[in-house]
């Protein structure tokens, strides 16, 4: 643990240097960037809120502003580290049209995405329909990563990452996203079997004219470090409220990513009714949502391994 804090430390004094020198040197590359200017296609750059709210064991809930973009992976100049491919996410969520990654960029050297979600649409006769998303969650400081596919009409999913250091990993994630366009939205809500349906995150946004911003590197400019600093900021606030710690599941239970498993295919399987004592779920067949969920998991880097 203590070896994890001052790695901790260390990449927090590390990262705002490098914000600061990739800062200072950015009014030069936009000069340079002018002078060979072209507009992105191949992108949409939205403009919003995401809200918190948790109803139990205590009341806590805050708003902040974020911007995203929404890129074309199948255009050649969409092509993204750290993320899939169009090829990829086809392949992954088994559809055929295009993809479309909505994700907050790197900025001055940092990127920092909660969420990151894929729209993998299907080409039936001459429309495009939205059938499937593919979420990707990456957990905050670990910096671990785990990618599904949902239904965007709605869907639940048995929880497959430790997100947060004030959640267990007993509870469902049932989760919806619309079709991005003028507007999209996302919400996520935890459904608990003591607690309840007791935490929803929403975001709402709305899409930006690309006239109207001179340059993607001043519209994203620290955006990545901000959702950081509400992250860490808010973590304090739960420790506040006598929220408590809880570990990561790694530690105490190394096989919580195989239950996960298992509890997901319960839910894709079966009806939910809800949970017995043992927090086991209650089930009977069901038949209409038999297919299976691969989830795929990113470790830790170290020291967090």
């Amino acid at each position: 643990m203590r070896m994890e804090l001052i790695y901790l430390f260390g990449s927090i004094i590390s990262t705002f240097l490098t914000t600061l020198l990739l800062s200072l040197l950015l009014p030069f590359r936009l000069l340079l960037r002018r002078r060979n200017h072209s507009h992105s296609h191949f992108l949409s750059l939205y403009e919003g809120t995401v809200w918190h709210e948790r109803r139990r064991p205590v009341h806590h809930s805050f708003t902040y502003s974020v911007r995203y973009a929404l890129f074309d992976l199948d255009s050649a100049s969409a092509s993204l580290q750290n993320h899939l491919s169009a090829d990829e996410a086809r392949r992954v969520a088994g559809t055929t049209g295009p993809v479309f990654l909505l994700s907050i960029p790197e900025s001055v050297g940092y990127e920092q995405n909660p969420l990151s979600l894929y729209y993998c649409y299907d080409l039936e006769d001459s429309a495009q329909n939205l059938n499937n998303c593919i979420a990707e969650v990456t957990n905050t400081p670990w910096g671990e990563r785990v990618t599904f596919v949902f239904n965007p009409k709605s869907d639940l999913v048995a929880k497959p990452l430790h997100v947060s250091p004030f959640m267990d990993m007993f509870g469902n994630w049932n989760i919806k996203a619309s079709v991005p366009g003028d507007n999209l939205s996302v919400a996520i809500s935890v459904q608990h079997p003591t607690l309840g349906n007791y935490f929803t995150a929403t975001l709402r946004a709305k899409k930006v004219s690309l006239s109207s911003v001179s340059d993607q590197s001043l519209y994203f400019w620290l955006m990545p470090h901000k959702v950081a600093v509400w992250i860490y900021w808010h973590a304090v606030k739960l420790w506040w409220k006598n929220v408590s710690f809880i570990q990561h599941p790694r530690y105490s239970n190394p096989a919580y990513r195989e239950e996960a498993t298992l509890r997901d295919q319960k839910l894709r399987c079966c009806c939910v009714s809800g949970f017995d004592d043992l927090q086991h779920i209650q089930a009977e067949p069901n038949g209409t949502n038999s297919r299976a969920r691969s989830f795929t998991w990113r470790n830790a880097k170290w020291p967090w391994s």
